[in-house]
């Protein structure tokens, strides 16, 4: 599994508005691949570089976004933004505040 290197683009913040609801729930899991690569970098940012989650917390954080957290939690790791081993994850990709 390769870790996920994200480089922002202008539309970003577009897609980002069209597939969060104001309150911050995701509305519907993207379905292209670019997009979904944009939410799943957003999810992301939701987990601390560096510190590592047992599942059920995983589950836990994913569930404030949208119900089907077992799917976002397979996205994730399949785009190389979560590593996991033994039932723990931890970030591996997406962008990074500096």
């Amino acid at each position: 599994m390769t870790r996920a290197t994200w480089q922002p683009r202008p539309d970003d913040a577009e897609t980002l508005r069209r597939f969060f609801g104001k309150d911050g729930r995701l509305l519907t899991i993207p379905s292209k691949h670019v997009k979904k690569l944009v939410v799943l970098n957003q999810l992301a940012q939701a987990f601390e570089p560096g510190q590592v989650y047992p599942e059920r917390e995983v589950n836990e954080i994913l569930g404030r976004f949208h119900d089907d957290y077992a799917a976002l939690r397979r996205y994730l790791y399949e785009e190389g933004f979560m590593m996991r081993e033994g039932g723990r994850y931890w970030r591996a990709g997406g962008s990074v505040d500096t």
